[in-house]
Parts: C-alpha cells; structure tokens; sequence
C-alpha cells in the first residue's frame, strides 16, 4: 500500500494553518508532517526532511514566500502550491512566484463569508495531488528578450534592439505600419500548471516584428490574467496586453483571454479580424476554454494558423488541436515531456495525434519564427 505523501504547511496565521492542515488530512493519501510559521523555518525544514510537497504563504514575517521560494527551488526542489490573496498586489507576487518554479497557487481562503471554503479546499487537493507526483528539478533563470539572429532564422532582431540609425520616431512609424497590415496567419497558444513560465519563456524570444498576433489562453482567474499579461509585455517584443472584447488583432501583439471569458476570434470585414469574449458555460470546468479558442479558428481558413499546446494538468485544448490539423492549420506544436510542469494537454494532444511537431519549451519560439517570419524593418 503507498505511503501517505508528507506535506508541509506554511502560514504566519495560526488559523490558516490549522485550516490547510485540515483539508489535507481529509484526503487519506496526504499527511501533514509539520508547520512553520514562516519561510526561514519552512527553508530549515524542507532541507532537513525533504517532504513531498509544500503550500507556502506569501506574505509572512522574518522571511516571505518568495525568498523561501527561491531558495527552495534551488537547493532542494520540490512542488511548492502557493497560497495567495486574490487582490492585483497578490496577483503580480503570484506571477512572480509562478515563474520561479512554484507548482500552482491558490486562493488563499479569509472565512466562510468572503470565500467558499469547500471549493478552496477542493482545489488544494486537487493541485497537492497533481504536485507529489511531479518531478521538480532545479529551476534556472527564466531568459529575457532574445535576438532572433541567436536562433538561427533570417530576419531582423526584436523591437528592443533597433538599428542605431532608425530614429525612435522612424521605428515607432515602422512599428504601427507593420501592426496595421493585414493580419494572413495567427498564432494561438493554450497552457494550463506551469504556463506563467512557460510562456515566458516563449514570449521572451519573440519579436515585435512577428509577421501575426498571438492570441493565448491560460487557466488563471480574474486579476492574475492582467498581472501575467503586463509582466508578459515586460519581457517579451511583441506588444501583450489583456484581451478585451471587439479588439482588433493586429500583427506583432499577443492578446491574453481575461480570466472568467471564453477567448474568441471572429472576422471583422473583409480583412479584420476581431476579439470575442463570452461567459458561456466553462468548458471542461475552464472558463477561458483552450478549445473554446481553437474552435472558433476553424472557420478561418484564410489564415495560416500555428497553434500550441504547452504544460498543463488534463485535455484541454488538445481536440481543438486536432481538429485545426484536420482543418488545414500549417503548424501544431506540443511541449514535450522533458520540460513541461505537467504532461497532460500536450500528451492528450499527441495521443489524438493532432501533433506536427513535439518540442522542447526553449525550442517552440524559434520554430514560430521559423514557420511564420518576420515582417521588414523598412
């Protein structure tokens, strides 16, 4: 019979950790073997007695969930579940947090009266269970924007790194010529557990150049879409935003579905080409729907459509993929096992052989490159 899976618990509030400690303890496959009430102790304790998993607070005294975080993913990693308040300063932590190896997050319950309690505690197990059988490894730093001569694809380098002689003003005209041309191809990218980093990674070496917009779902709630969309803009050349109903797609931009809507793309005009957001019923229990995107690209067979899957517990996504391959999309990429947090959408996604190409997280912004170029600098 497996033996119980050992959790640790992290919370500077006696009555949160009493609370998670309760929850898990519901579940016969989970056990807590300790508490701490704040990182330096939850560092000490992980280095001491390796437990399966963590759920780490993130606001807590002497050392926060961040700097325990860091340390963690580096000397001895481990799935960490972070627990944190649903308030836009605890949306842009969690990001953070995602992005330097945290498995997931949730929530963080305050009392019966401002959240659901039973559903926090669902989720905690439900993201415990998928975490102890994850195999962590050590986090490396994410990259920041990457020269597109550095990848081996012709064409000219990200918006961050202009020619000396283009003037700010003469780039900025450049920049809003190519974005008002005529949108020919889209990118759409699904991700689920891991995709914060992830994305990253990918948006990262992506230029502002890309000859077609980017349109991405990733399972997040309200706020943490916007926090992760702003810090996607931050690293990465292409223009990201949070998508908003009935805007325009315009090439070398990434839109991001808003946490709560379905994601759609519908013609607008002869050449355009729209945003449309719906509160639908969720799909799968997701509300944005990867599928709910890839859908509504089937009716676009004007465009040339590249679509993605990347990490995530589950299948979402991965019919729609295969439908688009059956429907003449020209590239179906899938992360591959190697580097993804969770081998489900991707796997899903191969098995119904809606795959052109498996690739590894680091390879997949070359090959967009590669297979939808750039526009010109002139």
């Amino acid at each position: 019979m497996q033996q119980p899976y050992d959790v640790l618990v992290v919370d500077d509030s006696i009555f949160m950790r009493k609370l998670i400690s309760d929850f898990i303890a519901e579940d016969p496959t989970m056990r807590v073997v300790g508490t701490a009430k704040n990182g330096k102790e939850a560092v000490e304790f992980v280095k001491k007695h390796r437990p399966h998993a963590v759920t780490l607070d993130i606001e807590m005294p002497v050392m926060n969930g961040l700097e325990a975080l860091r340390i963690i993913m580096k000397e001895c990693p481990l799935p960490v579940i972070m627990l944190s308040s649903l308030t836009q300063e605890g949306a842009v932590e969690t990001i953070q947090a995602l992005e330097w190896g945290a498995f997931d997050f949730v929530g963080k319950p305050s009392g019966s009266i401002s959240l659901d309690l039973h559903k926090v505690k669902s989720l905690i197990l439900e993201k415990l269970n998928a975490a102890v059988r994850t195999k962590m490894k050590q986090v490396s730093a994410l990259p920041g924007r990457t020269d597109v001569s550095q990848m081996n694809v012709p064409g000219p380098p990200p918006r961050a790194r202009r020619p000396e002689a283009m003037t700010a003003a003469a780039a900025d005209r450049a920049s809003i010529q190519r974005r008002q041309e005529p949108v020919k191809q889209l990118v759409a990218i699904g991700t689920s557990t891991g995709g914060p980093r992830a994305l990253h990674q990918v948006l990262s070496g992506l230029p502002g150049e890309l000859a077609a917009p980017v349109l991405i779902v990733q399972h997040m709630p309200p706020k943490f879409t916007r926090s992760l969309s702003q810090r996607l803009d931050s690293v990465s050349g292409l223009k990201v935003m949070e998508a908003e109903d009935g805007m325009e797609l315009e090439n070398g931009s990434a839109y991001v579905a808003p946490g709560g809507f379905h994601m759609a793309v519908a013609r607008n005009g002869k050449n355009g080409y729209r945003i449309h957001l719906s509160k639908d019923e969720p799909r799968g229990g997701h509300r944005p729907s990867v599928d709910a995107l890839f859908e509504s690209l089937l009716p676009l067979r004007e465009l040339k459509r590249h679509i993605v899957i990347m990490t995530g517990m589950g299948s979402d996504g991965a019919k729609g993929m295969k439908a688009l391959l059956d429907a003449g999309a020209a590239t179906t990429i899938a992360e591959s096992e190697e580097t993804c947090i969770v081998y489900g959408m991707p796997r899903a996604a191969v098995e119904l052989n809606g795959v052109t190409h498996v690739l590894p997280q680091q390879d997949i912004a070359g090959k967009l490159i590669a297979a939808v170029g750039v526009a010109s600098l002139s």
